[in-house]
């Protein structure tokens, strides 16, 4: 088991715990997305960019009206993946809290 190096990034990481505790065809709204995470427009187009080409989210562009709306929702293999690494974490802290500890 080894970290997964594209979802180990904390904006990442946050972005796909949160789409990974929606059921799996449910979306969140990029403004959502973005109060959840809590980061600038640029900053979480950029990371769902680099979620996207690893095929760890899908991200759907429409018009509701004549505004802009964009949805993303993480992918099974994105919900594979974090868990994945949320195991890895969950590893490493166990190790660290079972080692002995020095005075």
């Amino acid at each position: 088991m080894s970290a997964d190096e594209i979802i180990h990034q904390s904006t990442r990481l946050r972005i796909m715990a949160a789409l990974s505790m929606l059921e799996r065809r449910q979306t969140l709204d990029f403004t959502g997305l973005k109060a959840i995470v809590d980061v600038t427009d640029g900053n979480l187009g950029a990371h769902l960019d680099t979620l996207a080409r690893a095929c760890y989210v899908d991200i759907e562009k429409l018009f509701v009206g004549r505004r802009p709306q964009t949805r993303v929702r993480a992918t099974t293999s994105g919900r594979r993946a974090f868990r994945s690494h949320a195991a890895f974490l969950r590893k490493i802290l166990d190790q660290a809290e079972a080692a002995p500890r020095r005075k």
